[in-house]
């Protein structure tokens, strides 16, 4: 038996036709850089996740580095974060001219650990950044907390967390801008690049409004510095159509974890993830952590069973942040899940006994280490 990682024209092919309906109203409307199809889906994806104002943007760089510009962070200021994220999170903060300052993870939730956030504020610190990771809201009251006291800015990167919940509130709206990414293997993808900022602040919206657009707030008047950063009418079309099946979808990856979790609980020597009591999680990933990861992944390769690593080096580790000088064990929870994580395959269309054989031969690779002990 063959598993794929992901399979995103398994994933589409229920939808294909009022795709390709869609694509081909926006040709005819010749709706192609912004436009009505991105309006309707901005008003569509502020309502789903109960915001005022979205923006579409070209991804979700975009819209993190957007959201901290419209902040106004800039040169000498430094933004908290985590190192256990997509390169994308410090990368925005950079190019703000910002400096990245991270605290590590909870070992459970693989998010910002706010009891080492306190320490990390500086005289300097301008913003947060908690991640929502694997598709699990960090913990955002002692971080809201926290940032209030401090009068800091906070801006979710939601990029893997769509129709996520912490204690009832969607991920994106408890901070003070939420972005989101829907680069085609998210919960919510599009048909290329595309992202979104979300916001209940009608400032913030105009302002990222207006970077996204080179800086003008009407044509051939620029007000700002800004970037080509729009997102495509293609893109808001389909992810219009898409936005409806959401909820679903995201609720095959629940089902999906839910048997995963009774396969794999018996193995000890796999860490299984964790869905915080106050939280709905929507498994954009399905990573466990085991040791000697690379051998797992080598005898599920063998058996046709493809597996992802997110991710293999944490930001601080990176060579583009050698600069920063910070030494291997600065992050010891980042550090070592990154060593243990493996990605198993998780999609809205993946099958009970594709699920079932992934347990069943990771089960296999255990016992015969077990045996060689």
């Amino acid at each position: 038996m063959n598993v794929p990682f992901l399979n995103l024209r398994l994933d589409h092919d229920p939808i294909r036709e009022e795709l390709r309906t869609v694509i081909d109203a926006v040709i005819d409307s010749s709706a192609f850089a912004g436009g009505k199809y991105v309006e309707k889906f901005e008003q569509e994806f502020a309502a789903f996740c109960g915001a005022k104002y979205c923006s579409g943007l070209g991804n979700g760089t975009d819209a993190l580095w957007f959201a901290l510009l419209a902040l106004g962070v800039g040169p000498g200021d430094e933004v908290i974060t985590v190192p256990s994220t997509f390169m994308a999170t410090a990368e925005a903060i950079s190019y703000c001219g910002a400096t990245p300052v991270f605290v590590d993870i909870d070992d459970k939730t693989y998010t910002m650990d706010p009891a080492r956030l306190k320490r990390a504020i500086t005289p300097r610190t301008k913003a947060i950044i908690p991640v929502h990771l694997f598709g699990q809201m960090a913990d955002m009251d002692p971080i809201m907390d926290i940032a209030r006291r401090q009068e800091l800015f906070v801006v979710e990167d939601a990029c893997q967390a769509h129709d996520a919940e912490y204690k009832g509130r969607k991920a994106g709206t408890i901070g003070d801008v939420g972005c989101f990414s829907f680069y085609p293997g998210k919960n919510l993808g599009a048909l290329g690049e595309a992202g979104a900022a979300i916001t209940n602040s009608a400032d913030l919206k105009q302002a990222i409004d207006t970077l996204r657009d080179h800086g003008q707030a009407k044509k051939y008047h620029h007000s700002m510095i800004g970037w080509n950063g729009r997102m495509d009418g293609i893109q808001g079309a389909a992810l219009s159509i898409k936005l409806r099946h959401l909820a679903a979808w995201n609720q095959q990856r629940r089902t999906h974890a839910q048997r995963y979790d009774q396969l794999l609980a018996p193995l000890e020597e796999i860490t299984l993830p964790v869905s915080a009591p106050d939280r709905s999680h929507v498994y954009h990933l399905y990573a466990v952590r085991v040791a000697r990861r690379d051998e797992l992944m080598a005898h599920l390769a063998q058996k046709g069973i493809a597996c992802g690593i997110h991710y293999p080096i944490p930001v601080h580790l990176q060579a583009a942040y050698r600069h920063l000088g910070l030494p291997r064990g600065a992050f010891p929870v980042a550090e070592r899940c990154a060593n243990e994580f493996v990605s198993l395959p998780m999609f809205p269309s993946l099958l009970p006994a594709q699920i079932e054989y992934v347990a069943q031969e990771t089960a296999s690779w255990i016992q015969s280490k077990l045996a060689q002990a």
